[in-house]
């Protein structure tokens, strides 16, 4: 046994010796995909965490609370509660996002009672700093997290400015909440001094409760939603403070953004996993007849099984463990100076901690080191299976790999990934679509070697039939054709790498000239306002509105309302946007997909998202019932509107409509169109004059535009990142092999030398070689890259984000990939050429059988 033991580690280090470069870049390119996936879900997990815990700390003790299925409820709801006689306490709240003048983001004011909240939410209940006990129940008071007070950059004494709608009120910073999370940005007012400056008298967001000792929770629970279910239908939900209702919300808002991006950072490790097979396969190609020896000698075959699976193993436990731990470093280093939004704006302003989760840390490595294992898988088998005899012979190395030329492998995957795309999501998520981009890589590669052997036999046989031969063509074409197992190993290192390239550059270009064109589609005024950081706080009144209709130069104005709904205590609020719309055409004024239906007389028209159909089960024809005004009120679905701002679901309904309904006359947006002879900065310029002119912010389409398409990019910055590096590991893949090969026909150079091949025509068939296969790897990852790309668009997409988008390919980036492909494999065969013909013809065949 001690004999044996020697023996694995003299081949394993013997092997890493003689091939230093290739067995470096396989466990490189496995460090880089743990690293990469790990240091994803590190970030997610934190800021995610974080803006749970955040969530938390406002609901306070709490062990129950009420909520209204839209943003504010009638306080009049309030004494009836208080007075259930299993509750101890009942703790009204507002909650207010409250513009900041200067500020591009919003401080999420909290106004609360204070003799109620120090028994529920003690945490939301501001410390004065001078002492004074009355602070928290003024009307100018207001208390600031640690986080607000250093990005307010406003001290205890010092004054701030809020707004709430067109006006601006200053308050005076009275203290702090101490007990607010880190990176938290909220306030707390007095909830009275709160309802009178942000134009909420009246209504509340919440009521959080302290039930009676001995009260059963679960019961006062069912009690309260039956008797709320059945005086107010739909308006109210009972439920427990961080309950799993809340944990799906929260989860829901960037579970598909999380999903997603941790897959694509698999796919450098799919790269890797390629790679661990072709170092393995061209070390068993290259010790086939040392293999056979140590059979002669009494190895069996199970041990030359164990030896090469341990050879691949090795490279995973290596490249596994170095991912972690960079994976953990990048992590860190990301969160201290670039934050955890990722791009995406889900958790901007949470500032979270990392902590090492062994699990994570654990199945991470389990996935480099499996992938380095399963691509050793076929290489192993191959080793163990070889007949001694015909093994030992010289000149036979193509036999090695005569299984990989089978082709009902490949056609299984695609049969499978065929029915695995039309599978609907799991969990909604496109976990089978996943399964289905793996499969036709898989397939594709596996296809490689007999696509080879058939397309240079072919040209081979074109070339042998022509009247006057070229050496150089000829013995390019006749290689090729006769070794279509070591061409199929360098052809699927250019295929995993160029057609993941061709795919994610498709997709991200149909997902962005797709938002170009509904940014088109869907602005056609010529000038756009909305109040400057409003937040929730407020809006556009009548007077302001008819200011703005009366306006000289404003040929036309139409206006907008959004606000928040919930329809699923499980999901995230959908979104309703009331505005102008002709029912006649709807099209004027959003983007619809397919053709609006005829609406039923005395009916309510609205058009949803497309994450309407999927998450809600809403179909067009139907009834969709939303809670607005105080009751659930009943809209006819007339089409489906294209939306890529509001994934979690929007609602279209007319103006009119929804104020007849709501009573809200504010409006959170404006459009206005010009009259002829009138500039968009003259329109502007008046509309400055006018009062409120300072509070609104304004923005022309193209300005629009340009901003959407930097958010674009920026939320995309980390999918570009990940993609180079895929990009990078499989060019850099595609070198090492083609060196390796080149490498290992030193004596097929020096035959080739003996019978009169001079040394450049030996680099001219190498640089062909390197170009042909190239070409073939480029020419078929196109065409896998496009059928990927089909995958993503038409299937990931809609399942996981609910969007719908055109194909567009990207045809300049495409070029300009595959040239310096082609450029890298011919350089890689000159130089590994140069060096395996720098031996000199005699030397190269001396140990020749």
């Amino acid at each position: 046994m001690s004999r044996l033991t020697l023996l694995t580690r003299w081949l394993l280090f013997g092997e890493w010796r003689a091939h230093p470069i290739r067995a470096l870049l396989a466990i490189a390119a496995i460090a880089v995909g743990v690293a990469m996936g790990f240091a994803i879900h590190l970030i997610n997990s934190a800021a995610f965490n974080e803006f749970s815990a955040a969530t938390k700390s406002i609901s306070g003790q709490a062990d129950l609370h009420i909520t209204g299925t839209e943003a504010w409820f009638d306080e009049a709801l309030f004494p009836r509660i208080a007075e259930h006689p299993m509750v101890a306490v009942a703790s009204p709240v507002l909650l207010v996002n409250a513009g900041v003048p200067g500020q591009r983001t919003t401080l999420q004011v909290v106004g609360v009672d204070a003799f109620r909240a120090g028994y529920v939410t003690p945490g939301l209940v501001g410390a004065s700093a001078s002492g004074k006990a009355a602070d928290i129940f003024a009307d100018d008071a207001i208390f600031l997290s640690p986080a607000a007070t250093s990005w307010l950059k406003r001290a205890a004494g010092a004054s701030v400015v809020l707004r709430s709608g067109t006006s601006d009120f200053t308050l005076r910073v009275a203290g702090q909440l101490a007990q607010a999370r880190p990176g938290q940005r909220i306030a707390m007012m007095d909830i009275g001094a709160a309802q009178w400056r942000f134009g909420k008298v009246g209504v509340l967001s919440r009521i959080d409760l302290k039930l009676r000792t001995g009260a059963n929770r679960e019961a006062v629970e069912r009690d309260l939603a039956a008797a709320l279910e059945r005086d107010f239908p739909g308006r109210f939900r009972v439920e427990q403070p961080n309950d799993t209702a809340q944990e799906s919300r929260n989860s829901g808002m960037s579970r598909a953004y999380r999903v997603n991006l941790t897959v694509l950072a698999l796919v450098a490790l799919f790269t890797g996993a390629f790679l661990v097979f072709s170092t393995q396969a061209l070390s068993v190609m290259r010790r086939r007849s040392q293999f056979a020896l140590l059979r002669v000698l009494g190895v069996e075959r199970r041990t030359l099984l164990r030896q090469v699976l341990l050879e691949g193993a090795s490279l995973g436990l290596l490249g596994a463990l170095l991912g972690i731990g960079a994976g953990y470093a990048l992590a860190a280093l990301a969160l201290r100076y670039f934050g955890a939004d990722l791009g995406a704006g889900f958790f901007s302003g949470v500032r979270p901690s990392i902590v090492f989760p062994p699990l994570a840390a654990s199945v991470f490595f389990a996935l480099g080191l499996g992938v380095a294992v399963l691509g050793g898988m076929a290489p192993a088998l191959e080793a163990a299976r070889a007949a001694p005899a015909v093994a030992l012979k010289s000149g036979n190395d193509e036999a090695a790999l005569a299984r990989l030329a089978r082709l009902w492998p490949s056609m299984v995957c695609f049969a499978l990934a065929a029915a695995m795309a039309f599978a609907p999501p799991v969990f909604e998520l496109p976990l089978f679509g996943y399964l289905a981009i793996a499969l036709l890589l898989i397939g594709g590669i596996g296809m490689m070697p007999r696509l080879a052997g058939v397309v240079f036999t072919q040209l081979n046989r074109i070339s042998m039939a022509r009247a006057r031969q070229h050496p150089v063509l000829a013995l390019t074409l006749a290689r090729l054709a006769n070794a279509s197992g070591q061409a199929g190993i360098a052809l699927g290192g250019v295929l995993s790498s160029f057609s993941l390239m061709v795919a994610m550059a498709i997709m991200v270009s149909s997902f962005r000239v797709s938002l170009d064109d509904w940014l088109v589609r869907l602005l056609p005024a010529d000038l756009y306002l909305r109040i400057e950081n409003s937040g929730s706080a407020g809006g556009l009144g009548p007077a302001e509105q008819a200011a703005l209709g009366a306006l000289p130069g404003a040929a036309r104005v139409e206006f907008l309302r959004g606000r928040d709904l919930s329809l699923d205590p499980a999901r995230p609020p959908v979104t309703l946007i009331a505005r102008h719309i002709d029912t006649l055409d709807p099209g004027r004024a959003m983007v619809l997909e397919g053709a609006s239906v005829p609406v039923p007389a005395g009916a309510r028209p609205a058009w949803v998202s497309g994450a309407m159909l999927d998450l809600y089960q809403v179909k067009v024809g139907g009834q969709l019932r939303v809670p607005l005004g105080g009751s659930m009120q009943a809209f006819f679905v007339a089409g489906v509107v294209r939306d890529y701002v509001h994934q979690n679901g929007g609602v279209h309904v007319r103006l009119e409509d929804y104020r007849a309904l709501s009573g809200d006359a504010a409006v959170n947006d404006v459009a206005v169109w010009t009259a002829p002879g009138t500039s968009s900065q003259q329109l502007e310029a008046r509309i400055r004059a006018l009062p409120f002119g300072a509070a609104l912010a304004y923005a022309r389409p193209g300005e629009i535009r340009d901003v959407s398409m930097k958010i674009f990019d920026r939320s995309f910055a980390v999918t570009y990142l990940l993609e180079a590096i895929a990009i990078a590991i499989g060019m850099a893949g595609v070198a090492a092999t083609f060196s390796a090969q080149t490498i290992a026909r030193a004596k097929e150079f020096g035959m080739l030398r003996h019978v009169g091949v001079t040394r450049g025509q030996i680099l001219r068939i190498l640089a062909l070689e390197g170009g042909s296969l190239s070409a073939l790897g480029v020419a078929c990852g196109f065409a896998l890259g496009l059928l990927i790309s089909f995958v993503l668009v038409y299937i990931v997409n809609p399942q996981s984000f609910h969007w719908s988008m055109q194909l567009n390919v990207p045809w300049p980036l495409l070029a300009s990939v595959a040239a310096a492909l082609l450029v890298a494999s011919v350089l890689t065969a000159l130089v590994s050429g140069r060096y395996a013909l720098s031996g000199g013809p005699i030397r190269a065949v001396r140990e020749d059988w």
